[in-house]
């Protein structure tokens, strides 16, 4: 029986102090409270559609403003994925989602490489979701894939509404990364021809 691919981490600046618990073989169960309710939500349906249990807690200066919270928390995210990948031997490696929602039409791809590199490529000036700033989505998803140490690529193919967009792209992440950390027996060591991710 494969060993459990979990991690615990945390991680306390001057500015946050976030406590993190994942299984990467989990069912989706979420338990989130990071202060910002829209990212609780965010978090919440990206373990959901990823089938990852996790539990977040953050305590964040919000008194300034969300941006310190949402990065941290996308920071110390991709060091637990990492961590809970271990040595990355029989994973897919790749995934890859067209995600609907409403309007709304994301595609996000994923290679856990071990090489770190972010494309973000949505519309100019979206509105802010209630006092969440749009542009915190491209922060979470850069903190995110340069502790993982992956190639990330979400785009916006097109959309209106700034809360489907922002859900497309977390859920997009979300079934991407559910289909590259999954075990396929035909993979024999790391699947890449270096023989190291």
């Amino acid at each position: 029986m494969p060993a459990p691919r979990t991690a615990t981490l945390s991680r306390r600046t001057a500015e946050t102090d976030i406590s993190l618990t994942l299984s990467l073989d989990g069912s989706g169960r979420a338990d989130i409270d990071t202060g910002i309710g829209f990212f609780d939500h965010m978090l919440t349906l990206f373990a959901r559609h990823s089938l990852i249990d996790l539990t977040v807690r953050a305590k964040g200066d919000l008194h300034v403003d969300f941006h310190h919270t949402v990065e941290d928390t996308g920071i110390v995210l991709g060091q637990a994925v990492r961590q809970a990948l271990g040595d990355k031997h029989g994973i897919v490696r790749y995934g890859s989602m067209l995600l609907p929602m409403d309007e709304t039409l994301a595609r996000v791809v994923l290679d856990l490489s071990g090489r770190a590199y972010l494309e973000h490529r949505v519309p100019e000036r979206v509105d802010a979701i209630g006092l969440f700033p749009f542009q915190l989505v491209e922060e979470f998803m850069r903190a995110f894939a340069f502790n993982l140490a992956a190639n990330l690529h979400t785009e916006i193919l097109y959309g209106r509404d700034a809360h489907h967009m922002a859900e497309a792209l977390f859920k997009g992440l979300a079934r991407a990364l559910d289909q590259a950390i999954r075990h396929d027996p035909r993979v024999q060591g790391v699947p890449s021809t270096k023989e190291a991710l």
